[in-house]
């Protein structure tokens, strides 16, 4: 057999093996996928929920089916703890289906997913910066929403990482003798958040940092504050410290 007749006789076989193949393949209907979906999502099976909701969008078979499945497999995503999927896949269902009745849950879920991928305050602050930004639009969109209570307590709580955070920057300026850096991260972090509870902590290391910056009558003031402002403050005892160890 030449070579020719070898190609011709190959390419007769490959297609004799893929057409065995398909008859395997049961083309089944997006609503026989759309409630295998729903089992596999019952059962904790989250991957293989996503797999039949990802045919059912496949099929072009029912508009109605396909919205359904794309919210769903981001609620399995989010599930599973696969929040930056997750994340991605609530904002992509706001985005085609901008006045679907659960819009707002999926902007919800959406903050959600960026505030469940912060972890600790030294490490990078993007989910933190997004999660904020996040539950903001939706006190904007939704301001009656069905979330609005736990929007407003997980925002608080992202405001509160973040002065968390200028408090490790300016400690670790501190630490580091860079005291003007340190005095403008905690004036711009008094600026920034007035209605959050660690406002006397940001006091303290202000006026300990005019203190290292031989500024002492700022910071003598800054601890007047402190003590005006903030009678039951833990750290006004570290204050007076810091004050008895000035030079006479």
């Amino acid at each position: 057999m030449n070579s020719a007749a070898k190609l011709i006789a190959s390419f007769i076989l490959a297609s004799a093996l893929l057409q065995g193949c398909s008859t395997t393949q049961v083309n089944k209907p997006a609503d026989v996928l759309y409630k295998e979906g729903e089992q596999f999502f019952k059962d904790g099976k989250y991957e293989d929920a996503i797999a039949q909701w990802k045919k059912v969008k496949e099929t072009y078979q029912s508009a109605e089916l396909t919205t359904k499945s794309e919210l769903n497999i981001a609620d399995a995503y989010f599930l599973n703890k696969d929040y930056i999927e997750a994340a991605a896949g609530y904002e992509d269902f706001r985005k085609l289906h901008p006045k679907h009745p659960q819009a707002d849950f999926a902007l919800y879920r959406q903050g959600l997913s960026y505030f469940n991928e912060i972890h600790s305050i030294d490490t990078d602050q993007t989910p933190v910066k997004n999660a904020q930004m996040t539950f903001d639009s939706y006190l904007k969109l939704y301001p009656t929403g069905a979330q609005l209570a736990e929007v407003k307590a997980k925002r608080m709580e992202c405001r509160d990482k973040q002065l968390q955070y200028e408090l490790y920057v300016g400690r670790f300026y501190l630490k580091t003798d860079a005291y003007k850096a340190a005095i403008a991260r905690f004036e711009e972090s008094l600026k920034m958040f007035t209605d959050l509870a660690r406002r006397d902590e940001v006091l303290y290391y202000l006026g300990k940092a005019y203190l290292e910056d031989s500024q002492k009558a700022k910071g003598i003031e800054v601890f007047a504050r402190l003590a005006r402002e903030y009678p039951g403050s833990a750290f006004l005892q570290e204050a007076y410290k810091a004050m008895n160890s000035l030079p006479k």
